[in-house]
């Protein structure tokens, strides 16, 4: 999928009968969750507390967003202490301003990048181009990425949607590579030369960060390439770009969370490399530490009730492996840097309901649980799902107008909670339906109805209305 504007987004309903046509795509997508979630079954399961330490860590995120101002302001004093520079951004045009006034004063025009979901978010590289920066993604799904002009598809394997054959041609062509086999480890090597030399000459690093522990000021990194340690240990200058969502209190609690992230991500006991750093230190790169502080939309998020529980979320992508919605469309039908379950509960949140886009995100879901069942911070996905379906119709019904109120599926609703309200009434609709359902009947099944009711039988088979009702059969046994 090529970059977009954001601006005219079309909705999950629109985009995704495209990307459920791609046989590639579904085929590449299912073979690589399945495989994840396989694994991911094997090592929680030999944990015999893994169900403790999923309460612990919702405990300990929740006393986070209950204190969150609190814990800012300690996590900004202690990484000054440590050396470093706290910046506070409110939202994306304010992050992106301050990054690129850092690498301006430096006066440097390329830098190296990792791991960083929350620089995607504010489109961080659009702005450094604008700005006559090159940042140069150094995280290998994101390199591919990057180098096919595409945008990620998964939290965690950005370039979940492309085989390894579509990823040698890429770096054939991109790399001005003659030779290449499609094999994991020609494939890693290519990519290991190219940003080699890139990562020696770079002066400045910019990395996100999956904790930032308010008691010390430390920020940490986890993942399986060493890409992100050499981006934010060999540059001069390091600048991390933070959600504010992303603190916890102590230095123990990253013993939950150092067992709960790597097994719902990569089901992994634990990730090959994992870098912690704590301000700066004289004689030890990087020289300049600074913390970027984003809220863009988050304390907007966090003061929602319902709602908040999203920012408990630690990006492991648990929930996008076990989605079945998420396993056939792939992430780009979601028009989000955060797709599957998480994203249809976090993007509209932080975007707002008037976009259209975002706002067709909750119904990305069959409701089915299994997001919530997975989820290593109990996030209750179903919940705050049906919680923005009903926002959603609130928003529509207050800013919708006329076009809204002569919404087919709005009228059929009102209609609907009309006879829901009165006994006799419901019972003449069924009544009525038991008459008419004769016309569509077959084999037992209604596969088509008319007009505006086709909607419904478009995507599934509806079973007709007994010929003897519950409350009949009720009544009779009276």
């Amino acid at each position: 999928m090529k970059k977009e504007n954001r601006s005219s987004l079309p909705t999950f309903e629109q985009s995704a009968g495209h990307y459920l046509a791609d046989t590639q795509l579904r085929k590449n997508i299912g073979h690589a969750t399945q495989t994840i979630r396989k694994k991911r079954d094997d090592v929680t399961g030999e944990l015999p507390d893994w169900e403790e330490l999923r309460e612990s860590g919702r405990q300990i995120k929740q006393q986070v967003m209950n204190n969150l101002d609190d814990y800012l302001l300690e996590l900004e004093e202690s990484v000054t202490a440590a050396g470093g520079v706290v910046h506070w951004a409110a939202d994306a045009d304010e992050a992106n301003q301050i990054v690129t006034q850092l690498i301006r004063e430096k006066q440097e025009t390329e830098v190296v990048k990792v791991k960083s979901m929350t620089t995607d978010e504010i489109r961080l590289n659009e702005a450094l181009q604008n700005a006559g920066i090159t940042a140069l993604e150094t995280d290998l799904a994101e390199l591919i990425v990057q180098l096919a002009g595409d945008e990620s598809s998964h939290i965690l394997v950005p370039a979940i949607h492309k085989n390894r054959s579509e990823i040698r041609d890429l770096f054939k062509e991109k790399l001005n590579i003659e030779h290449l086999s499609d094999e994991p480890a020609d494939l890693a090597e290519a990519a290991r030369l190219y940003l080699r030399k890139n990562f020696l000459k770079a002066k400045i690093g910019i990395s996100g960060g999956n904790f930032a522990v308010a008691e010390t000021g430390t920020v940490a990194v986890v993942e399986s390439e060493g890409n992100g340690r050499m981006c934010t240990t060999l540059p001069d200058t390091l600048i991390t770009v933070l959600g504010i969502e992303k603190i916890i209190p102590k230095w123990c609690d990253l013993e939950v969370f150092m067992q709960l992230l790597p097994r719902s991500s990569t089901a992994e006991r634990m990730n090959p490399y994992n870098t912690f750093w704590t301000g700066t230190t004289d004689g030890d790169s990087p020289q300049e530490f600074h913390l970027v502080l984003l809220d863009n939309g988050r304390t907007k998020v966090l003061a929602d009730e319902t709602g908040r529980q999203t920012l408990h979320c630690i990006r492991c992508s648990a929930c996008l492996n076990i989605c079945p919605v998420y396993e056939r469309t792939g992430g780009h039908a979601y028009h989000s840097i955060y797709p599957g379950p998480i994203g249809a509960i976090l993007t509209p949140q932080l975007r707002g309901l008037d976009d259209s886009s975002a706002a067709s995100l909750p119904y990305a879901s069959s409701l089915c649980g299994a997001c919530y069942e997975v989820c290593p911070v109990k996030i209750n996905i179903p919940e705050v799902l049906t919680h923005l379906r009903g926002n959603i119709v609130e928003h529509n019904k207050k800013n919708g107008g006329i076009r809204f109120k002569m919404d087919s599926t709005h009228v059929g609703m009102r209609l609907m909670a009309r006879a829901f309200r009165s006994r006799k009434r419901y019972e003449r609709l069924q009544k009525i339906g038991q008459t008419g359902q004769k016309l569509f009947e077959k084999d037992g099944m209604i596969s088509k109805l008319p007009g505006e009711l086709s909607k419904w039988t478009d995507f599934r088979d509806l079973k007709p209305i007994p010929k003897q009702t519950f409350r009949e059969w009720w009544r009779d046994r009276s």
